[in-house]
């Protein structure tokens, strides 16, 4: 039986092949694709789980040749998500309020303590919402997502991500102790014409 066979198969010491001839290629080419060495261990991690999961997609044909440029397809695809996801954290993070700097070193710890204590009182209300709730609010308000995408993510209607997401959010105000719902993060919009927050363009690499 050929190696392409045995993959399909789900055969595991084909796949220890599989990683032996091509796992320095694709830490290479991830590594070209994000730029940094620790992510693309994650990628080359990331891209034999993928090709387990679509080993059924091998085709058997003899003449098709090295596997190798079907694991860096993989790999490519896993590495323009490992992109996003990075892309979108660092956007979350740009959209956190800067802190001024405190010269006191008793009121830098003060500041600290306060800082843990709303960051339990946060992580305590987004805990109280219900698991539809945080999710919606999760690809939303952190993700970056909007509401099409995170419809199509969930499986549920756009409507329903809109209602949800006003529900988490006057939920969390609530229970913050605000006095209305808190107004909508950088971008985002409550009506019906516009997404919850803007679509940033991205560029092949």
């Amino acid at each position: 039986m050929s190696l392409r066979a045995r993959i399909r198969a789900g055969d595991p010491e084909a796949f220890r092949v599989l990683f032996d001839d091509h796992a320095q290629a694709v830490y290479n080419h991830a590594y070209r694709l994000t730029g940094n060495w620790s992510t693309a261990e994650d990628v080359v991690s990331l891209t034999y789980l993928e090709a387990w999961r679509l080993r059924a997609r091998v085709e058997v044909d003899p003449e098709a040749g090295s596997l190798r440029p079907w694991v860096l397809g993989v790999a490519t695809n896993v590495a323009r998500n490992v992109r996003r996801a990075a892309r979108r954290h660092q956007a979350a993070l740009a959209r956190l309020p800067a802190v001024d700097a405190v010269p006191d070193h008793a009121d830098e710890v003060a500041a600290r303590v306060d800082d843990r204590r709303r960051v339990a009182r946060t992580m305590a209300a987004l805990a109280s919402l219900r698991t539809a709730e945080r999710e919606v609010l999760a690809l939303c308000v952190w993700s970056g997502l909007d509401y099409a995408e995170a419809a199509r993510a969930l499986g549920i209607p756009i409507g329903t991500v809109r209602s949800r997401l006003s529900r988490a959010r006057a939920k969390l105000a609530h229970r913050l102790g605000e006095s209305r719902e808190p107004p909508p993060c950088p971008g985002q919009v409550l009506d019906d014409r516009d997404p919850a927050v803007p679509i940033v363009a991205e560029t092949a690499r």
